[in-house]
This record gives C-alpha cells, structure tokens and sequence, in this order.
C-alpha cells in the first residue's frame, strides 16, 4: 500500500506518518516548510517533499498510489487535492486513515480526548507502556524526547491515541477505552454553541467500550502541578487496564518519573519555559503548574508571556481570562495569532482582551521584549511563554 500526505511534518501528521511506515506501508509526502517531525521523517526514511506544494512532487508519486491524505487546514482548491481527486485517488483527512490504520493492524484503540490536557496524558501512558513492556503502537501530537512521536512494532496489542475533537475528528473512532480529561467549550469555527460541543463528546462516548474521567488530584504523585497529577491520574487508570499484572505501585514509579513533552511546559532555557496553552483554563492549569516550579527552583514568582490563538475563539473565551493568570507577577500580552478567521467579526486588541488585569501589558515579539524575558529571569522569576503559535519558534531562535 502507498500513501501520500499532504503537510506531512508537523505535529499533527508526522507521527501517523512514522506509525504507517513501521506498519510497512509507503509513505510519500510533502509540506511547506519543515514541521516539528521532520528530522523524525527524515530518520525513519519517508520522502518527503519541502517547498511549494503546487502538485509537481505529487504528479511525481501518483504511480500505484492508494491515498491522498490531507490536513484541516488544506483548502479545497489547493493544488494537491485538486490533482489528487482528478486522477481518482481516494482522499480523506487523517482520522478516515487512522481508524483504517487500527482496524488494519487489531488494535485495540486507547484515546484520550478532552478540551486540554489531552498531549500530556497521552504522552504520560507511551512512557509508562514503554518503561513497562506494554505492547502498544501511538500517535501523539507532539515531539517526545524519549521516543519517536509516533510508532508501531510486530506484536502489538494496543493503540495509544491523541484523539482531537477539532472538525470533530474523533467521531471516526470506537475506542476500547476512552479517557476524558475535561470538557469546556472550545472550537467554536466548528461548534457554533456549547450544547454541540458536548453533544460531540457524548456521540464519543457512547461510541467507546469503556470510558473514565478525570478525577481530580488524589495525590498520589510527585510531579509539579495539581493539573500535571490529575493527567498521570488517568493515566494511571488506562496504564492498569492495558497492564493488569503490574503493579499500582510500579505504575505510580515510573508516571512519576514521567520526563516532560515538546510545548507542554517544556524547559527551553534556564529558568524560561514554553507551553501550548490557550484557553482560559488550559492557563489556569499552566499557572498552576508553574507557580508549584517556581517553588522548587527556589525563584520569587511568575512571569507569563501570553500569544491569544485564534480571534474567532476570542470572542468566546475572553470573559475567562481575568481570573486564569491569578498568582503570576507579570503577563506581557501579545496580539493573537490570527488563523482560520471569521472576516466578519471584529479583531479583539490585547488592551481588550486583558482589561481588568492590572499584570498585564501589551507587547510584540521584538529585541525589546527579550530583554525584558532575561530581565525577570535574572532578577529571579521563572518565565511561561503560553502559545499555540509563532512565538514559540521566535523564542526559541531569540534566546538561543
């Protein structure tokens, strides 16, 4: 069988890609630019085209080609998928493939959906089912410094999966466990209210065999943050359904033991951190996590660089913000990260978005703001950056 997919490096096909390869599929593909997974491709050996997707690259691989596999973010006319469909190869988002990657392969499918907190515990039970000798392929949507981002092996019994409910991909699924980490409206390009939104979680739910919920901190563990302990909670419980001849105990050693993920509170620098949150309470989770940190670093307080994601989804969330950022010093607020907008509505200042917020101020992602980065980080306070977009790359290359 050969596939081709079409933004083939970043986080969020990269790691299907690495797992179809594995499964001795040929997987051909093309992106942009060089995603997150690339240098992972690259390793695995997949082909991978960078530069204008303007068809050439596809019409190079049409040959015995089974499946054109795209992003959310492709648009219709995009010259790709136009050439794709012309020459009737079958086409379809990544979740069509990845329940017939499953079906494919036996797997008995573990997901974990929910608002956020959704990579983190994912990622917690790949550690745990590798430290453990659990038999289970995955696909998360993230780089992991302990293993590929995406993997299966002959023998395999299970498969771990970061089941995301945007343009309601997680419908395609009927898990044999589902693992919930929390439900607040989100997405509202494609849940126009909050009633559809948890209408979808419901459809998933009763698609699943068996379904557990977050529960909240019990304090069995070690890691910094209340939100961090709650997702190796649930982790905890889908770990001991996949492997129950282990002991609880051993499984609560190793999630302890659990060494972090790209984006998700990630140590980029001494003392400066970058997180992917951007919904309210996403950040009220990150805040908490951060001020536990700080604590255990010996450092005065927080420091908060915030990058808003999506204007469509600020006019939906901003009333959450004025209590997300409580316990931090300092927050410098910067413009949104426009994608995927609705012309119509109004694009909110960050003045707007943070009014009532007496820590706030607005910034841009200049030399200025750098110094002012390294300038609370020298004086003692850890730094957060919290984005889902380019800052975290600005950074990155700026401080290093």
């Amino acid at each position: 069988m050969k596939i081709y997919i079409s933004g083939i490096s970043g986080t969020g096909m990269g790691p299907l890609a690495l797992m179809a390869k594995n499964a001795g599929i040929e997987v051909v593909g093309s992106d942009l630019n060089k995603g997150a997974i690339y240098n992972e491709l690259e390793k695995a050996g997949v082909k991978v085209y960078i530069g204008e997707q303007n068809g050439e690259f596809l019409a190079q691989n049409l040959e015995n080609l089974d499946w054109f596999i795209y992003t959310s973010a492709l648009p219709e006319d995009h010259p790709e998928l136009e050439l794709a469909r012309k020459n009737g190869i079958k086409c379809t988002k990544r979740d069509d493939f990845t329940a017939f990657l499953v079906e494919k392969l036996g797997l008995k499918m573990v997901a974990v959906a929910g608002t956020h907190g959704k990579t983190t515990t994912t990622s917690m039970i790949i550690w745990a089912a590798l430290k453990l000798g659990v038999p289970a392929a995955y696909v998360v949507g993230t780089t992991l410094g302990f293993a590929p981002s995406g993997a299966y092996k002959t023998g395999d019994k299970y498969f771990i999966y970061e089941a995301d409910e945007y343009d309601r991909n997680f419908l395609k699924y009927h898990p044999w466990l589902s693992l919930i980490t929390c439900v607040s409206y989100d997405h509202p390009d494609i849940y126009l209210t909050e009633e559809d939104y948890k209408e979808a979680f419901l459809k998933f739910e009763a698609q699943s065999e068996m379904v557990v919920k977050s529960n909240g901190d019990k304090g069995w563990f070690k890691l910094a943050g209340s939100a961090r302990r709650e997702d190796a909670g649930l982790a905890l419980e889908a770990v001991k359904m996949m492997a129950p001849e282990v002991n609880e105990d051993e499984i609560i050693r190793v999630l302890d033991e659990f060494p972090g993920v790209g984006r998700r509170f990630e140590r980029i620098f001494d003392g400066i951190y970058s997180d992917y949150a951007h919904h309210p309470e996403e950040i009220k989770a990150t805040v908490g996590v951060a001020l536990e940190q700080a604590k255990l670093e010996g450092r005065k307080g927080v420091v908060v660089v915030y990058q808003p994601h999506q204007n469509t989804r600020q006019h939906e969330v901003f009333k959450g913000y004025l209590h997300a950022f409580d316990g931090v010093e300092k927050i410098f607020w910067l413009p949104t990260y426009l994608v995927r907008e609705d012309p119509k509505l109004k694009i909110l200042t960050p003045e707007e978005l943070y009014r009532g917020i007496i820590e706030a101020e607005t910034a841009e992602l200049t030399p200025e703001l750098l110094e002012k980065i390294k300038g609370w980080r020298d004086n003692g306070y850890l730094v957060v950056l919290m984005t889902a977009g380019p800052a975290d790359r600005w950074l990155r290359k700026a401080i290093l």
